[in-house]
């Protein structure tokens, strides 16, 4: 069966696009630790990020470093945080955080919330930081 995150890729399950090439995604996380939490995908499904093959891992970091930028200028912090867990979903991703204390990486703690207006908002917000 598709991972969710296959879903989207195919257009089968909505998301807040920030940016789509031919081997990669990015798109806001629905349940963001704090605004701007972004999830980047390979467009293969891979569970275990560290499964690609070289030049799939290669690309997509080169792709999570231009999203990252444009998430900076796009929301107010000190820096984007990166993390890559993978238990979640089994579908290699990376999470780029906007934050302001270390606090903001605790995937333990409560999610924001978020209304699909905000979401959406905020991702052409992003869009148009991209490039």
């Amino acid at each position: 069966m598709a991972s969710v995150f296959s879903r989207i890729v195919s257009g089968e399950l909505p998301a807040f696009r920030l940016a789509e090439t031919e081997g990669y995604l990015a798109f806001l996380d629905i349940n963001p630790m704090t605004e701007g939490h972004t999830l980047v995908i390979p467009k293969v499904e891979v569970d275990n990020i560290f499964d690609l093959e070289q030049d799939d891992y290669v690309g997509l970091f080169i792709f999570v470093k231009e999203i990252s930028k444009a998430i900076a200028k796009s929301v107010v912090c000190a820096r984007i945080g990166m993390a890559v867990v993978g238990f979640d979903v089994p579908h290699a991703h990376v999470h780029l955080v906007p934050m302001n204390h270390i606090s903001d990486m605790d995937f333990g703690r409560d999610k924001l919330k978020m209304d699909e207006k905000a979401l959406e908002s905020l991702a052409k917000i992003i869009r148009n930081k991209i490039g």
